[in-house]
């Protein structure tokens, strides 16, 4: 009962998203989606590809880091493990818009700024204390008579977690990739601080930068598709990999 009551309190703002995208002053239709992509401030297809770009450089640095550092943590002894696990942990208790200026002014250093490719590392970054968690914690989960097992085999460390590890934690990279990808697509401040040029737009900042040309008045009805446009992506995928993403928190997130 209680899960059906959560169920609906967390779907009715998108339904209702639904509904408003579809409704016009005659009926129904798909006019507002119309609007949306033909509107001079509306989305374009470069909007769309650069947030695909920053989602599939976010998600694949934050599997490679997270699976490395993960599988570090979770597999071998070190001075100072435990610490340095600690301190990547406290990185979740500062707030991320309190350093995005100074993030923005290390890009410019680096000859990143206004870039997609500097946005991902932001992006990244923000994502790794999370994902760091869930891949120690998969990886501890799994039997060390496998990675025994493939050791007396004649692999070393790299080829066991190529061959023998990867496969065992592939709900957890599920869950870490979901994630990334969630929060890289729907960001939006970071996004709004970090780039400038309107060709570098997102699809976010493109759909919050739609205006009419009244009075500069908000067309909602238009804004509304917008919302539903960048959600499809987001429930498509968790409908794919709901599985997977359930046991990955299963079996990652509480153990270890």
């Amino acid at each position: 009962m209680t899960g059906g009551a959560l169920a609906i309190l967390f779907l009715f703002p998108l339904l209702w998203s639904g509904y408003a995208s579809v409704r016009t002053g005659s009926g129904f239709g798909l006019e507002n989606y119309d609007r949306l992509f033909s509107s001079d401030n509306g989305i374009r297809l470069h909007h769309v590809v650069n947030s695909f770009t920053v989602s599939a450089l976010t998600v694949g640095g934050t599997l490679i880091v997270s699976t490395l550092g993960g599988y570090a943590f979770g597999r071998f002894r070190f001075p100072g493990r435990d610490a340095l696990f600690l301190i990547t942990l406290a990185i979740l208790m500062v707030p991320y818009a309190t350093i995005l200026i100074a993030l923005y002014v290390l890009l410019g250093w680096l000859g990143l700024q206004d870039s997609l490719i500097g946005l991902s590392l932001v992006l990244t970054m923000f994502q790794l204390p999370f994902s760091l968690f869930m891949m120690r914690n998969s990886f501890e989960a799994v039997p060390r008579e496998l990675e025994e097992s493939a050791q007396v085999d004649g692999c070393n460390s790299f080829s066991t977690l190529l061959r023998i590890m990867l496969p065992a934690v592939r709900p957890g990279l599920i869950t870490v990739g979901l994630f990334a990808f969630l929060a890289s697509w729907n960001e939006f401040f970071a996004p709004l601080i970090l780039l400038n040029s309107t060709d570098k737009f997102t699809t976010t900042l493109a759909v919050v930068n739609m205006r009419t040309a009244s009075h500069g008045s908000i067309d909602y009805a238009a804004l509304e598709a917008g919302v539903v446009f960048m959600a499809v992506p987001c429930l498509l995928l968790f409908a794919f990999m709901q599985r997977s993403y359930v046991r990955g928190f299963a079996s990652g997130a509480l153990k270890g």
